[in-house]
């Protein structure tokens, strides 16, 4: 059945089947490729599209602009000072503005229910560049990450998140297994795992594709046997800064080290969303360090660096995914 995703919004990856998404990922090798060889692809030529920003960002405000010129359309930024929405305009009446200007919103920030009352009454595709509960445009680009590394496919690999799993890569890599067939494992302190709720609905999706759902404090466990190690920041953009001296203490365990990577398959990969604090070469990481004596945290510098890591190909392929969704939702 050929899929079709036209005027569709692109809010989290429950909302899609495993064949629309496999769809999305297939559309995203097909502009790599053209990207790589330099053949030119304005698909969107004549369309505008907005990028509502409540929190900075670097790799995903770049992905969306250089997807967007690259298809050949017209891109507004909106700061997170240069828009009324919820000050001065409720978020309903910034959704009916912005789609009569534009063919598509992208939205990152807080709240899921923003992102989904602009879709509800844009009128237009909205996307979904972050949200406290979901990434799917960054879950996207990391499967895309892990096929190009395990060309024998991915249905049956082992990937597991480290650290703060209740956290929205936490929750979407969840899903994005569950949907796709790969087994997860959370590994982390039990009082930051996902939602029961959330997890019991991937583990009824997950048994449908032939995978499974762990969640575990046993890092060996985790570890060992994993195609894919993959972790994140220990406090997310947002929450208070107070919060470094407990999650340090409290995820400090689950740092991914050289031993980490040991315990796993001898061909797994290491993934990081990024920002990552793995020196000291940020004002954060600075700091931290200063106040707590922690010079890496959520993972070593040796292993971010190390020749398992594919960090950067998985930045580069936010713009290739991210490309994907626009063009398959506006096309």
């Amino acid at each position: 059945m050929a899929v079709n995703l036209r005027g569709r919004s692109f809010l989290k990856l429950l909302d899609f089947t495993p064949e629309e998404i496999r769809y999305l990922l297939e559309t995203s090798k097909q502009f790599k490729r053209l990207k790589l060889l330099g053949t030119p692809h304005k698909y969107l030529e004549g369309k505008n599209i907005v990028l509502l920003f409540e929190k900075t960002s670097t790799r995903t405000r770049c992905s969306f602009e250089v997807a967007g010129y690259d298809l050949g359309m017209g891109v507004t930024y909106l700061d997170p000072g240069s828009s009324q929405m919820g000050k001065k305009e409720s978020i309903e009446d910034t959704a009916k503005v912005l789609g009569r200007m534009y063919d598509g919103i992208e939205y990152r920030g807080y709240a899921q229910s923003i992102v989904e009352e602009l879709a509800d009454n844009a009128g237009i595709p909205v996307w979904n560049g972050l949200t406290t509960d979901f990434h799917p445009t960054q879950m996207l680009a990391d499967i895309l990450t892990v096929e190009e590394n395990f060309t024998d496919g991915i249905k049956g690999k082992k990937l597991v998140f480290f650290g703060d799993a209740q956290n929205n890569v936490g929750n979407s890599l969840m899903v994005v297994c569950a949907k796709l067939g790969l087994h997860f494992v959370a590994c982390g302190p039990k009082e930051q795992m996902p939602e029961s709720k959330l997890v019991k609905q991937c583990e009824a999706i997950a048994k449908e594709n032939g995978a499974t759902i762990t969640l575990t404090d046993d890092i060996k466990k985790a570890a060992t046997g994993a195609h894919v190690i993959y972790t994140d920041i220990w406090v997310s953009m947002g929450e208070p800064a107070d919060l470094w001296a407990k999650r340090i203490k409290l995820l400090e365990p689950y740092r991914v080290t050289k031993e980490v990577m040991k315990m796993a398959d001898k061909e797994a990969i290491f993934l990081h969303c990024l920002p990552s604090f793995h020196d000291t070469k940020t004002t954060i990481g600075e700091d931290i360090a200063k106040q707590f004596g922690v010079k890496e945290m959520e993972v070593a510098d040796e292993v971010f660096k190390g020749k398992q890591s594919r960090v950067f190909d998985q930045a580069e392929n936010r713009m290739h995914t991210i490309k994907a969704v626009m063009y398959s939702t506006l096309c």
